[in-house]
């Protein structure tokens, strides 16, 4: 029988959802996270109803480097101009679980309108995974010529070297696509609690997926599988 990791590699291969827990000692929170080369308007609607947190896509820090995507803290940091020494105070996160944040760009593919809708949000999910792919393949990828900014949907660049360098919700699904052989970006959504106000509990969001037939892990899981893989031996 296929561990809890073997198995969500398959349902994510599938193009279905699979629940992802940080760790207690960072965010403390539970992501939806899917191969974002699936994703439909209502996979969108299913993150933005039932999970409620911000939906963004996971990318690759190689893809990231090849498609010339920044980190935002950086881009805030070399402002200039009007405004620019406040931008560079407001790029210091002082985080109490991390050292940095991996946000990088917000955008809507350029076919879209709005971009905010659920069929935008997500056809830009899906073309920032053919781009990645594209870009890994050794393709020479406009990114601007496919996507403008600011957008609807946000990237997250993945730290080098992924759960060696950090181990966040952004490397923990990459890791995840690494494993599976699926192209460089994952969507991810956090799981939020309306009653509280606060990140759903894990033992809620593990419910929540048990009825709903979907594989809920914890990242130490996501953590030695991937120590382990045939590709880091």
């Amino acid at each position: 029988m296929k561990n809890p990791v073997e198995q969500a590699v398959d349902r994510l291969r599938q193009g279905r959802f699979v629940l992802l827990f940080d760790a207690d000692d960072r965010e403390g929170e539970t992501d939806i996270v899917q191969a974002a080369r699936f994703t439909s308007p209502k996979d969108v609607s299913v993150m933005r109803r039932e999970a409620g947190g911000l939906i963004c896509v996971a990318m690759h820090p190689e893809a990231s480097e090849r498609l010339g995507l920044p980190y935002m803290a950086d881009v805030l940091r070399q402002a200039q101009g009007p405004g620019s020494q406040m931008l560079k105070r407001a790029a210091d996160l002082r985080l109490d679980y991390d050292e940095r944040s991996s946000f990088s760009l917000w955008v809507n593919h350029r076919e879209t309108r709005t971009g905010i809708t659920d069929n935008d949000r997500a056809r830009t999910i899906r073309e920032l995974a053919r781009a990645a792919e594209d870009a890994l393949r050794g393709e020479k990828v406009d990114f601007a010529e496919r996507f403008r900014s600011p957008g609807h949907v946000s990237i997250c660049r993945g730290a080098p070297g992924l759960l060696a360098a950090r181990r966040g919700q952004t490397e923990l699904s990459l890791a995840l696509a690494e494993m599976a052989d699926l192209p460089p970006a994952m969507v991810m959504c956090e799981m939020l609690d309306h009653r509280t106000g606060k990140a759903l509990p894990k033992k809620d969001a593990a419910n929540w997926g048990r009825r709903r037939g979907y594989i809920y892990l914890e990242g130490a899981q996501v953590v030695e599988a991937w120590e382990t893989s045939p590709s880091k031996r």
